[in-house]
């Protein structure tokens, strides 16, 4: 068993996963743009699908179309199964960790800490990503967007995990203003990566800490 090593702040960490854990900004463009060519649109780049990304694929959706010339009739309704079929087909092509990443879940699990998932994703989206890249075995909990009829920013979905972790004191790291303020209403100090799928500079999202690479989580989280 981990043993929760003396000194050491916090007995939880959670992530958010899509621009927190996992860049997955190219897969999740591919299957916009599978979506949208249905349509016969014009394909966006991966650029313009990242700032779309954090409440969820059929938000994702929706900002895809109507960045294209809008949302016909049942459009959104007629495509997204569409969408979430080639995207569980293609979850992870080229999705990949964030550098670092692995050696920051490392150290926590050195140190006895419990790391966790809080994501807008569906959860059984999330797990599937998670299984394939190697990383659903090291999270005490998976929490979805769909797993308690609340997601971020709602803090509850951050109360949850606390809860499932068995308490102590956490703190979350996301890329988002949904992560941010989660976190706050929840009453826990939040890390903002300023390599996530940003929608403004990582600075203006008022997260408590913001960090430039996982090399500086640790030495973060000490320090606090």
């Amino acid at each position: 068993m981990r043993q929760q090593m003396n000194g050491f702040p916090f007995r939880i960490v959670g992530f958010d996963l899509d621009g927190t854990l996992v860049d997955t900004a190219a897969d999740l463009a591919a299957a916009v743009n599978h979506a949208l060519s249905l349509l016969g649109r014009a394909p966006l780049t991966e650029a313009e699908v990242r700032p779309m990304i954090g409440l969820g694929a059929r938000h994702m959706l929706e900002q895809g179309l109507a960045a294209t010339g809008g949302a016909p009739g049942d459009a959104v309704e007629r495509l997204f199964p569409d969408l979430l079929a080639y995207y569980r087909a293609h979850i992870a092509v080229h999705s990949r960790p964030f550098p670092g990443l692995t050696a920051a879940l490392d150290s926590l699990d050195a140190r006895g800490v419990k790391t966790a998932v809080v994501t807008n994703k569906a959860e059984d989206l999330a797990r599937q990503l998670l299984g394939e890249l190697g990383l659903a075995d090291r999270m005490a909990t998976i929490i979805g967007g769909d797993t308690l009829g609340v997601r971020k920013p709602s803090p509850a979905p951050i109360r949850a995990m606390v809860e499932r972790c068995s308490g102590g004191r956490a703190a979350f790291v996301g890329d988002s203003i949904f992560d941010v303020m989660a976190a706050k209403d929840a009453g826990v100090p939040s890390v903002a990566v300023s390599f996530g799928f940003l929608d403004r500079p990582a600075g203006e999202l008022g997260a408590d800490h913001v960090i430039d690479h996982y090399d500086a989580l640790i030495p973060l989280l000490q320090s606090l």
